[in-house]
């Protein structure tokens, strides 16, 4: 355990804190790291599934109209009233469980997504590297860190080689931060903390290995957010949360004028309060976050089988308003699979001693791991020669090369190879298939044009250089005067029917763009291939001589971004989002900005910490047609979710609408309490069901878009249809049958559950409802629904509930208003969706 105050130990050597943290160079072994976690309080103690379970019940009824309904129940039962009093908890306490079962359903599926994705890091345990989860790593361990990967705690450097930070998140710098091992002064300030790497950042380049001095809220990272939480809310659940403080405005208000209206009628005090509170509870959109959660739930568990997982739930709604999509070719548009199409020196002539270099270069790197060496490394070399690795400068995006220094059984060579323009800019000569070494300026024109010429045959190339040394050690400042030995060429065929995948993108309504860094005539090769006919390609220089205002502009046109750096990539996705909603799919460093910008970040399962960090989605496979599947399985969830608001919308507003009008004028309450809650009740289960109705393939070819004011619009007009089946309803009980307390009571019940019911049906398709087919357990509760409301009169417990069994002819004249009811609502939805343009 710590014996001291890590909070200035950058001052101090590593040999120190290996002695105050009981560790060394060997690193800790897992008993004793196991101990040090178990004693820290650092890591997360799971409470236990009885009361998580207990606390997510209680939270059922925390709303307020629930806990004034709770308290005037409990005042009935001082009162002597105990039959209502156990029939309105039986339905408050059902309608909990129900909600309950169904969110702790959800709930341990997200937490099952989260560990999916878990965070894990290298280590150093029993003197021997494995991987953990970075939540369990502890002051002590020895960490071992390469581009792209997240710093998990505090660290101070043991060694490091070439490497820089991205402290963005900390300091606001925005270049990354040059890491070197070595003390420093007390005093010295955060962003001149040279030898130390800190949590919540992410290593750009180079390779480290660093002792972890804190963890947890220890860290400067860890204090900032126990101090600061802060949650980004998307804009379907700004939506939401507008939506819910607008109709729960219109519920109080209107509740609280019934009160006052009943008791001016002298009405009982205790039975208008609880109809008052009732009616609140029956118009409130109390199951909305229910809903929401489940569908989103629902909608993860969807796309899992679609190998998407969902890292943020509530991004699921955003995915389903996604119209461009935004990703690099390899892997999406290619197979990903690269392949060495050949080794040539300088004038395109295949060459052995090219494919060495190459060879040599990919088998020694170990900093930022990539599918071009990979390739490299499969080649097959003629002759068998002794080379050891002696140093390293590792790949940046600055630089855009890779440098690795060998030793041989007669020479040391520096071998250099990347991007084609930065290798060239540091070659003063160049080697000839026959080994003459000539000026570069002799040749260079013939090199570039060769160079062209790969690009339009949609070959990828890779400059190699090399040059004799004489040191063992090289650092940035060795490559210079280098000798250009040829071209490393790449090939990643397409994939097969990407064309048809593209072709689906565009019955969803979703644009595709390409952003990549490679160069534009391989960039517009592969978009001839995949059907983009005259394609519009800008690159990376075009974009920095483009003022901000141009680029909003020209960003619509074009169809690739080639040769584009990684700062250049958030710019693109900022000027597209002025016009779109954005999807970026990135794997790499050089995307990270570009996934934080988008309105949806996609990241693969193999790409580095950072761009896993700091996605929306991870996907399993790096292919279009799961992508395509995400944002379908987002547009269901979103469809879905906006049902119940529409239901909520419509009949249920109107219905209580219209009892809270016959309140005023009927000398008796038009609905009991518990009528009004087990009216609720019982739509209440299919409700919950439209979390995993199906969804019409019109829907899904469109991306869905949040609009208040559409909402506000559909009230009223369904309010008001349905309110006038009510006062229809109301008219004929009160003037043409003439019915009492009880009949009445009973037909408004049957009426009011029958619509909810039916309006469920309707509303969840824009086209007629007989067109569409609903999911099979939303058809099957809606079936029970209806049969346990015509037969309830009827039944023994009918009087408990204020009901009374209906007259044949009355039951008949019910439902044939209901009947009419479903024509005209289905006519007016239909009707209501064509005027107003739904998107």
């Amino acid at each position: 355990m710590q014996t001291s105050s890590t909070d200035n130990f950058w001052q101090f050597d590593t040999n120190y804190w290996f002695q105050k943290l009981n560790s060394s160079d060997k690193g800790l072994s897992k008993t004793v790291a196991e101990k040090i976690l178990s004693q820290s309080g650092q890591h997360k103690k799971n409470k236990s599934v009885l009361k998580k379970d207990f606390f997510l019940f209680i939270g059922q009824f925390k709303s307020p109209l629930m806990l004034l309904l709770i308290a005037a129940v409990i005042l009935s039962a001082f009162l002597g009233d105990t039959t209502d009093v156990f029939i309105i908890l039986f339905i408050v306490l059902s309608t909990g469980l129900l909600s309950f079962f169904q969110e702790r359903n959800a709930g341990r599926f997200v937490a099952n997504l989260q560990s999916m994705i878990a965070l894990k890091s290298l280590v150093l345990r029993d003197g021997k590297e494995q991987e953990i989860l970075s939540s369990t790593i502890v002051p002590g361990d020895i960490i071992f860190l390469k581009a792209g990967d997240m710093l998990p705690a505090d660290c101070l450097i043991i060694e490091s080689n070439e490497l820089h930070a991205n402290e963005a998140s900390l300091t606001g710098e925005s270049y990354p931060t040059a890491k070197i091992a070595g003390i420093l002064d007390e005093k010295t300030e955060l962003t001149k903390r040279s030898n130390s790497l800190w949590e919540g950042t992410n290593i750009v380049s180079g390779t480290a290995e660093a002792l972890v001095i804190n963890v947890g809220t220890n860290t400067i990272f860890g204090s900032i957010t126990k101090s600061v939480s802060s949650t980004v809310e998307t804009k379907f659940e700004k939506g939401i949360k507008d939506f819910g403080y607008f109709l729960m405005k219109i519920t109080l208000v209107l509740s609280i004028f019934i009160l006052i209206v009943n008791l001016l009628n002298h009405k009982s005090v205790i039975e208008s309060a609880l109809f008052a509170l009732a009616l609140a509870v029956g118009m409130a959109p109390e199951l909305l976050p229910a809903i929401t959660t489940i569908a989103m739930s629902a909608g993860a568990k969807r796309m899992l089988d679609k190998k998407v997982i969902v890292k943020k739930l509530a991004s699921i709604q955003n995915l389903g308003e996604v119209n461009l999509l935004c990703t690099d070719k390899t892997g999406t548009i290619t197979e990903g699979a690269i392949i060495v199409a050949g080794t040539v020196d300088g004038l395109g002539t295949e060459n052995e001693f090219v494919k060495e270099l190459a060879y040599w270069n990919a088998f020694f790197e170990t900093g930022y791991a990539n599918p071009i060496d990979e390739a490299v490394k499969k080649l097959q070399l003629a002759t068998k020669t002794n080379v050891a690795k002696l140093d390293e400068v590792p790949y940046d995006f600055i630089r855009k090369r890779l440098s690795i220094a060998i030793k041989t059984d007669t020479e040391k060579l520096l071998i250099s190879k990347g991007a084609f323009s930065n290798i060239m800019s540091i070659c003063a000569t160049v080697r000839l298939s026959d080994g003459r070494i000539e000026v570069m300026k002799q040749h260079q024109a013939e090199i570039e044009n060769k160079y062209e010429e790969f690009g339009i045959n949609g070959l990828r190339t890779i400059g190699v250089c090399y040059k004799q040394i004489s040191t063992d050690s090289i650092t940035k400042e060795d490559e210079t005067a280098m000798i250009f030995a040829g071209f490393i060429l790449l090939e990643d065929p397409v994939k097969k029917g990407i064309t048809e995948t593209i072709e689906e993108l565009k019955k969803l309504q979703v644009h595709l763009k390409i952003i990549s860094g490679d160069n534009k005539n391989v960039a517009r090769s592969i978009a001839l291939k995949i059907g983009i006919k005259n394609p519009v390609v800008m690159t990376g220089q075009e974009l920095f001589n483009t003022s901000p205002e141009a680029l909003n502009h020209l960003v619509r046109k074009t169809h690739i971004f080639a040769e584009v750096e990684p700062q250049q990539k958030e710019h693109i996705v900022q000027a597209l989002r002025k016009t779109y909603t954005v999807a970026y799919v990135g794997d790499g460093i050089n995307d990270v900005s570009a996934l934080s910008t988008a309105d949806i970040g996609i990241s693969v399962e193999n790409a580095v910490d950072v761009a896993r960090e700091v996605s929306d989605f991870v996907l399993m496979e790096k292919d279009l047609a799961v992508i395509i599947d995400g944002i379908k399985e987002g547009r269901k969830t979103f469809a879905n979710t906006l049902k119940y608001i529409f239901i909520g919308t419509g009949s249920t507003f109107g219905n209580m609408f219209s009892v809270a009008i016959a309140s005023l004028l009927l000398p008796f309450l038009p609905m009991l309490p518990k009528q009004i809650l087990l009216t609720n009740f019982i739509t209440d289960f299919p409700y919950l069901s439209i979390a995993s109705d199906n969804v019409d393939q019109e829907q899904l070819n469109r991306p869905g878009k949040w609009n208040l004011k559409l909402i506000r619009n559909y009230m009223v007009v369904f309010g008001i249809h349905s309110s006038f089946f009510d006062v229809v309803t109301f008219l004929i009980l009160l003037y043409v049958l003439k019915v009492k307390e009880s009949a009445f009571q009973t037909a408004w019940f049957v009426e009011s559950v029958l619509t909810e019911l039916f309006i469920l049906f309707i509303i969840r398709t824009h086209k007629n409802f007989f067109k569409s087919k609903p999911s099979k357990y939303l058809f099957i509760l809606s079936i029970l629904g209806l049969i346990i409301t015509i037969t309830l009169p009827y039944l023994p417990i009918a009087g408990k509930i204020g009901l009374s069994p209906l007259p044949l002819l009355n039951l008949g004249i019910m439902l044939i208003i209901v009947l009419v009811y479903i024509i005209t609502a289905d006519l007016l939805k239909v009707w209501f969706f064509k005027k107003h343009a739904w998107t």
